[in-house]
């Protein structure tokens, strides 16, 4: 092990910046232009004033805005400023940056969804209150010429607000019908129309019975259950682009004329380019020259970061973290290993979004019954009112209001938003409408090891067997580095009260450690090998040197609050258990048996980590997949429910349908009752819709559905499921 530099060791160990996203091409070459740097990882008001302070401090920037929500800072420069600049002013301060590609999340900015369905949910709301007054004149005994300008202002004001608010029904159903299906906006998007069809043809006859008001509530409840279940879920952007935009946009290529600033899409195979400590390598490739270390984490899974050589291949993510190196380029692009990860996550979505939720399912069912039940009330009143179309058409068109899905369409975002509420109270995030469903029926718990059942924060063992003389000298040496062990190292001896040596000549060795001279006597501290002896088969670093026989200070990893009550509560419902891990077999069987997990898979590639889940999809089994890393991006996907902390990187975020807030893993057996009981309340829901037109159709079959009666009947059983939903909380 050598202690390198770590840029990833900010002075808010929270607030780690991720790369920055790449100026935008095709801006004008006039006045100021405008940077954008991304940091997922601030959490708090701290971060922001330090970034803003940090960035508007800087030679050519005229302001810096934090979004703490999107986790970004947009940068007001003069011309000339260029991102590599505020990246090394970042690091400066104590935070990680390197450039994003700002083209990968430009569609992901803005929730345009959510702002157009309560844009026509208000219309509808408004729409609805003043058809309804009118409505009350009517049913209060309005007759004739009265009862017919009611009818006209009603229809003036509900035919353009159904076109208008119904239109997400319209879409969806056109869109099934195209597919030579059903769902549940078929009946929906039939019984609007044709009520406010109806009731245009019987205002026109001076007619006594018009459905707008019906039309109108059962276009606003709707639109309620459907607005109600996009905010259950967070704004979540593609993992798939969250990916693509950690690729590097631009690299150093190293030529004849010397170095020179490309966008990696101008690099070749063969090319040579220049890695600077601290930044993110941009390409697959092969070292030539230099010695320093890489932080594989985001790649790998693998805690403690790797020595880097000559001839050592390199991939694109991976953060480069002493000395400068030089690297011939075997694939740049879309062929480097981060893009197949991007690909890997991009397949395992569209193989999700094949989930069938509950409602839909019930809609496949239900939906050809409605309009069997309309077109059979339609032809029996012909044959019994001896052909009279007008008196059919009204009961068949009650009939189809009356039995529309407006409940159905309650039952399971209600419930979701319920549930939700009460998870979010106890740390966890519900991202995707259907994930409580799928949840609910996970036989298979698949844990990654470190950051996620793991802190992944080393901690030293054993520090009293180590004589006073090694521990004083371990700690002036480890106070010289910034690298993981390095600091915990410093951390644990100060908490201890230890006092450093005195050294001469501190310096560091890329690619080894850190090495000083002590009463003359060099001294060492770092890989086993540089200092004389041959490393075990635990994570350690060694103290040795001139004279001195080598000492070592190991280390494990911190297991997270909670973790092994949740495994062993995971194990009592009757769940299988498998850890899979990039890192190397033993510490991987170590920490198994620290956790009590039998199953485990060690050394294991994205690749295969997403094979794995699938091989487990394909023999039946529902997985749900806990994971926190670049590396875990694609299984997370893969797996039929995912979770993740929010610690985790950003993109292993976007992938998951579940947040945990907090550090503790205590409230995710909790998740699962709560899913259960969830699944439980929305069949309630549906066997009240099912009690509901069962008791209701009747009624409309036999004629006697008048509007008002339709109106109520509907608002009452969409009340009905709301309060059920609302037993939850």
């Amino acid at each position: 092990m050598s202690l390198a530099e770590n840029p990833s060791l900010a002075a808010c160990p929270g607030c780690l910046a991720a790369p920055a996203e790449a100026v935008r091409e095709g801006e004008a070459q006039k006045g100021p232009q405008t940077i954008r740097l991304s940091l997922p990882t601030i959490h708090c008001a701290g971060c922001i004033s330090g970034v803003e302070r940090g960035l508007t401090g800087a030679p050519g920037v005229l302001s810096a805005r934090v979004n703490l929500t999107l986790k970004r800072v947009a940068i007001e420069a003069e011309r000339g400023v260029t991102p590599e600049a505020l990246v090394g002013r970042l690091e400066a301060l104590g935070y990680e940056a390197h450039e994003l590609d700002d083209a990968a999340l430009a569609a992901t900015e803005a929730d345009r969804e959510g702002r157009d369905l309560l844009m026509r949910l208000a219309v509808a709301f408004f729409a609805n209150m003043n058809v309804m007054l009118l409505s009350v004149a009517v049913w209060a005994g309005a007759e004739d010429a009265t009862r017919d300008l009611f009818h006209w202002i009603s229809g003036a004001i509900a035919i353009p607000t159904v076109i208008f608010s119904g239109r997400p029904f319209y879409a969806s159903a056109l869109g099934a019908l195209k597919g030579r299906r059903l769902n549940m906006d078929v009946p929906i998007s039939l019984a609007i129309l044709l009520a406010v069809g109806l009731s245009l043809w019987e205002t026109a006859l001076s007619g006594r019975h018009a459905y707008f008001d019906a039309a109108l509530s059962l276009t606003f409840f709707l639109l309620a259950g459907r607005y109600l279940d996009h905010r259950t879920r967070a704004s979540a952007r593609s993992a798939a682009q969250e990916l693509a935009a950690l690729e590097v946009p631009r690299a150093v290529r190293l030529g004849e004329a010397g170095e020179e600033n490309v966008r990696v899409s101008e690099i070749a195979p063969g090319d040579h380019v220049l890695v600077r400590p601290g930044a993110r390598v941009p390409v697959d490739g092969i070292v030539l020259e230099g010695a320093s270390e890489l932080d594989r984490s985001l790649m790998t899974g693998e805690s403690l970061p790797v020595f880097a050589g000559p001839d050592v291949a390199v991939h694109a993510g991976e953060i480069n973290l002493t000395g400068p190196l030089t690297v011939q380029v075997t694939a740049a692009g879309q062929g480097t290993a981060l893009h197949r990860i991007a690909d890997l996550v991009a397949v395992a979505e569209a193989g999700r979004a094949n989930y069938s939720a509950l409602a839909d399912r019930a809609a496949r069912a239900y939906a050809p019954v409605v309009h069997l039940l309309a077109l059979a009330a339609f032809l029996v009143w012909m044959w019994i009112s001896g052909g009279d179309a007008r008196l059919s058409l009204n009961i068949a068109v009650a009939t189809l209001i009356i039995t529309c899905p407006c409940a159905l369409g309650l039952a399971v975002p209600a419930v979701t938003a319920a549930a939700s509420g009460r998870l979010f109270r106890k740390g966890l995030l519900i991202k995707s409408g259907t994930a409580l469903e799928r949840l609910a029926e996970v036989d298979t718990v698949v844990f990654d090891k470190t950051g996620t059942l793991t802190m992944g924060a080393p901690e030293p063992q054993d520090l009293d067997g180590h004589d006073a003389g090694d521990l004083s000298l371990a700690l002036a040496l480890a106070q010289g580095s910034s690298h993981p062990l390095a600091q915990s190292l410093t951390k644990a001896l100060e908490a201890r009260g230890v006092h450093p040596a005195r050294l001469a000549d501190l310096r560091e060795v890329p690619g080894f450690g850190v090495e000083a001279l002590a009463d003359g006597q060099r001294v060492r501290l770092g890989r086993a090998g540089w200092v004389g002896t041959e490393a075990g088969g635990v994570t350690a670093t060694w103290l040795g040197g001139e004279g001195r026989d080598p000492v070592s200070f190991a280390f494990t990893d911190a297991l997270r609050p909670g973790a092994a009550e949740a495994v062993e509560a995971f194990r009592a419902r009757g769940l299988d258990i498998l850890m899979m891990s990039g890192d190397a077999p033993a510490p991987v069987a170590a920490f198994a048996d620290r956790i009590g997990i039998s199953q485990t898979m060690a050394e294991a590639t994205p690749e295969e980590k997403a094979e794995r889940i699938a091989e487990l999809t394909a023999t039946g089994r529902k997985v749900l997949m806990v994971g926190d890393g670049l590396n875990d991006t694609a299984a997370l996907t893969a797996a039929y429910v995912s979770i993740s902390p929010a610690s985790a990187l950003d993109a292993a975020r976007v992938a998951s349908d579940i947040v945990f807030l907090g550090r503790d893993f205590s409230p995710l057996p909790d998740a699962f009752d709560t899913a259960g009981k969830a699944r439980k309340r929305i069949t309630e829901n549906f066997t009240i819709s099912t009690v509901y037109n069962v008791v209701a159709v009747p009624i409309a079959l036999l004629g006697f559905a008048t509007p008002l009666a339709a109106a109520l009947a509907m608002s009452l059983s969409s009340i009905t499921v709301s309060l059920n939903a609302m037993r939850l909380r």
